[in-house]
Order: structure tokens, then C-alpha cells, then sequence
């Protein structure tokens, strides 16, 4: 059965120095809060796996927590850049990043191969492309019944997923609806996973068109209202555009990312 926890103490306890930590949650349901916890937490040299590196990433390569991202597309939404993942690509700061780039397919089937309990995935994908060549995780293999040539990509099991949700009940069920992206995929293919959730409710009351991750695949719940604030949970909260506009100037320069790394999440950290 899932445990519940605080949102620092689960952190402290399940992400670890050197972790492939898979962060996700698509346009919303982004968690945000549990990353300003490892940034808090000052976790070093993690792989960060996420289909869409955004804000959330950008932040966590800031302030170098990163040394890898695997990914499959990088962007602030509707703004451009991400400001502080190009700087760490280009000049290494705050040091190098190894980077892994895929296709949203071929990300989302290295998740599936490994909540499958698969060495790898096959799917028709990269042709035409030269991003096989710059990743050790895509290959190619030849169907037995057709001759086709196919692209396989190597299950992604990472140490942890965390990813933010709508509800979770007493017994430690987890209830997301919306736009539901790989996380369901993404706790399954974890070893262990973090959850922070709106609300702790008594019964899930309607299950239609929801994901229900049963307590046994979730190791720990925290009940973080907000949680995945500047982007939103369906049915709880609204996007904050103006955030996301005000992060293209925020992040270019470094030591004004400095400042709201230091005001906004370390200080922010040892008020809560």
C-alpha cells in the first residue's frame, strides 16, 4: 500500500543522488511543486525524463540538478526557449548536459516497454531522420513474420516517476482525469513513485474517463493542493499564463534566474 507522506520527507526518503527521476504530466498535472523540493533537496547528476521539458526542467537544469535529460520535445509553451536548458547545452552551464532525444512516440513506447516488463518496444518510427545515430537507446530490428525493418527502443525503467494528480482516496488509490499523458506509464515502468495529490478524498465517486493507479503501484502519496501550479489540475485549478510569459525574461540571464531561484524556492522552502 501506498504511504503517506510529506512532500519533503517523501522526496528525502525516494529521490536519491545519481537517479533516473521521470517527471510528467502533459499541458497540466505538471509537478511542479515536488521539483522545487528536489531543487531544495539540492539532488545532483539526475537524469531527467520528461516527453516534454518545460518550465519544471528548465528550473531543475538551472540549478543543476541535471547531468542527463531524456526527452522528446524542449520548449517553454507558446513562448519559445527554454533558457537555462539551452545555456547548460551550449555553455555548459551551471556544467555540460547529456542530452537523449527522441520522438514523442518513441518515448512514450520506452515507458510502455518497461511498465510492460519488456527489454524494448518496436514501432515505425526515425525514418528519415538521423536521431538513431546520436542515441544508444534507439536501434532497429527486423520482423520475423514480414521482413519489415522496424525501430526498437530500449525500456525506460527509471528509479523514480513523480507525477501530480487530482485526488488519491484513504487507501492509497490514485484518481487523475483530463489530459492523462504516460503517467499512468510512467509509475508502472518506475521502481519506486511519488505522487502529489489535490485533494485526499474518502471514495472515488465517478471513475469515467479517469485513470485510477491502484495503492499497490504507488509508493508514496503527498497531499499538495497547488501542487502543480503554474500549470493546472482539471477540475481544480487554471493556468497561469502570465507565468509562463514572465519565464522567457526571468530565465536568460543567469544571476536574475539566481535571484528567483534564492527568493522563490530555497526561501520559499524554509517558510513551508
Amino acid at each position: 500500500m501506498a504511504e503517506f507522506l510529506t512532500l519533503k520527507s517523501a522526496v528525502a526518503t525516494y529521490v536519491h543522488d545519481g537517479d533516473v527521476v521521470a517527471l510528467e504530466g502533459f499541458t497540466h498535472l505538471i509537478p511542479f511543486a515536488a521539483g522545487h523540493e528536489i531543487i531544495r533537496q539540492r539532488r545532483r547528476d539526475l537524469t531527467l525524463v520528461r516527453l516534454t521539458p518545460d518550465l519544471i526542467c528548465d528550473q531543475l537544469i538551472g540549478a543543476g540538478c541535471a547531468r542527463k535529460l531524456v526527452f522528446s520535445w524542449g520548449g517553454n509553451p507558446g513562448v519559445g526557449s527554454l533558457h537555462r536548458f539551452r545555456d547548460a547545452v551550449e555553455h555548459e552551464w551551471p556544467h555540460a548536459l547529456e542530452l537523449d532525444e527522441h520522438s514523442h512516440a518513441g518515448l512514450a513506447n520506452r515507458y510502455v516497454a518497461g511498465a510492460s516488463g519488456l527489454p524494448f518496444a518496436v514501432l515505425r518510427a526515425y525514418a528519415g531522420t538521423d536521431v538513431a545515430a546520436h542515441s544508444s537507446s534507439i536501434a532497429s530490428v527486423t520482423c520475423p513474420f514480414s521482413g519489415e525493418v522496424l525501430a526498437a527502443v530500449a525500456a525506460l525503467r527509471p528509479d523514480v516517476t513523480v507525477i501530480h494528480a487530482q485526488q488519491a482516496d484513504r487507501a492509497g488509490n490514485v484518481r487523475l482525469w483530463g489530459i492523462t499523458g504516460v503517467q499512468k506509464e510512467a509509475v508502472l515502468a518506475a521502481n519506486r513513485s511519488i505522487v502529489t495529490v489535490e485533494q485526499i478524498v474518502d471514495d472515488f465517486h465517478d471513475d469515467r474517463n479517469a485513470v485510477v493507479l491502484p495503492s499497490w503501484t504507488v509508493t508514496a502519496i503527498a497531499h499538495v493542493p497547488r501542487g502543480c501550479y503554474p500549470s493546472y489540475a482539471a477540475g481544480y485549478s487554471e493556468r497561469d499564463n502570465d507565468y509562463y510569459e514572465a519565464w522567457d525574461d526571468l530565465s536568460r540571464d543567469r544571476q536574475v534566474f539566481e535571484d528567483w531561484l534564492a527568493n522563490q524556492v530555497y526561501d520559499q522552502g524554509r517558510s513551508s
